[in-house]
């Protein structure tokens, strides 16, 4: 099935990312990246969909020792210890969205394996939005296939760092939207922003320096407003989870403490400055090289080089240590932006790039694909 989508997806895309309305095109993509996602995660059988929430070191399997918002938060870090796994190693914010799910009805891993792959598949749009707000249409469209097809989508069906990629993202395109409007409209995008990326931060503790990216690009463009509603927009979140009990900075010390506690004395440091970086090479697959070295554009590079340097950050922190392919998830699209580099324009192409032809994506495309393909057969992972 995987290689049937593949096949489909690789003449279509580039006609596709060419000739759609935008708004048309960032709906594709979106679906483009749910489909994919499934098709490859199935390869293994439909059982994989709903497999990894159902280990018993996820998040639901902590869902039952909620009995109330307040003092789950407010006893969150002194009693971190009588967690599973996944709930000691992030804030509390992703147990706390499946109690409140599981309140309407919406209980279950069926329903926490569809939360975790339209969100991470959320990450798609928003990244292209941010890439045509900064640098342009025309490069966005010939970005989009690239971002929809890269090897990590097979951890996007299914875990929960796919739902905070795309939180993440969104939290980052409505400030980067910002910066090119003025006025009410140019605050309220900021303060949305913020309270997103203060809500994704509230999800896990490594985003935190993909807050590089929008400081890049305000930096260049010289407008520090935006960027202080957005941080204002993030800083309304971190009181109000404060005003509860739970105080982001306690919690991030007590996981560091928990890890160091356990595996930490089996995982070296100096061996994950280097492994996890090899372990973001296979999320992105060989199309990033090509399209990093190509990569010409200053604009473009102001998105790309905030994220380079936001994963330089994670991993010398520490705050990607020993960790999987999956926690590069709110990363990697920003990095395959760079793929906008590999696509020509045909003659009498106008900004917005629609009605004209684009070139040259299929044959690295392509790869990147067969990669996704070879990771899902080849790498083995328990998530």
């Amino acid at each position: 099935m995987p290689i049937a989508v593949g096949l489909l997806a690789l003449w279509l895309s580039p006609r596709l990312a060419a000739r759609l309305g935008w708004r048309r095109l960032l709906v594709a993509a979106f679906l483009a990246s749910v489909g994919w996602a499934v098709a490859v995660a199935i390869a293994n059988g439909f059982s994989e969909l709903v497999r990894p929430v159902r280990l018993p070191n996820d998040y639901l399997a902590d869902v039952s020792l909620i009995r109330s918002p307040g003092l789950f938060l407010s006893t969150f870090v002194e009693h971190i210890g009588r967690f599973h796994q996944h709930v000691r190693g992030h804030p509390p914010g992703m147990v706390l969205i499946l109690w409140a799910m599981n309140r309407v009805g919406l209980d279950g891993p069926g329903w926490e394996a569809a939360l975790e792959i339209l969100g991470g598949a959320a990450m798609v749009p928003a990244v292209l939005v941010s890439l045509r707000e900064v640098a342009g249409e025309r490069v966005a469209r010939s970005a989009a296939p690239f971002v929809v097809f890269a090897p990590a989508v097979v951890w996007i069906a299914t875990t929960a760092d796919a739902l905070f990629a795309g939180m993440a993202a969104w939290g980052i395109a409505l400030v980067l939207m910002s910066l090119v409007r003025r006025g009410r409209s140019s605050d309220g995008l900021a303060l949305a922003g913020g309270v997103v990326f203060g809500e994704a931060l509230f999800l896990t503790y490594g985003i935190v320096v993909l807050a590089a990216i929008p400081v890049i690009v305000a930096v260049r463009q010289r407008r520090v407003r935006p960027l202080v509603v957005w941080a204002l927009g993030v800083a309304g979140v971190f009181a109000a989870f404060a005003g509860v009990g739970f105080w982001w900075p306690a919690g991030l010390r007590a996981t560091v403490a928990q890890y160091r506690a356990g595996v930490s004395r089996f995982r070296p440091q100096s061996y994950f400055w280097y492994g996890d970086l090899a372990a973001f090479a296979i999320v992105l697959g060989p199309a990033a090289a090509v399209g990093l070295s190509r990569l010409r554009d200053p604009r473009a590079w102001m998105l790309v080089g905030g994220a380079a340097l936001a994963v330089i950050l994670a991993d010398v922190s520490g705050l990607s240590k020993a960790e999987v392919e999956r926690i590069w998830l709110p990363f990697f699209p920003w990095i395959m932006l760079a793929c906008c580099s590999l696509g020509r324009w045909g003659p009498g192409t106008n900004d917005s790039g629609t009605g004209a032809s684009l070139t040259g994506l299929r044959p690295w495309l392509a790869l990147s694909m067969a990669s996704t393909l070879v990771v899902q057969i080849l790498v083995r992972t328990t998530w």
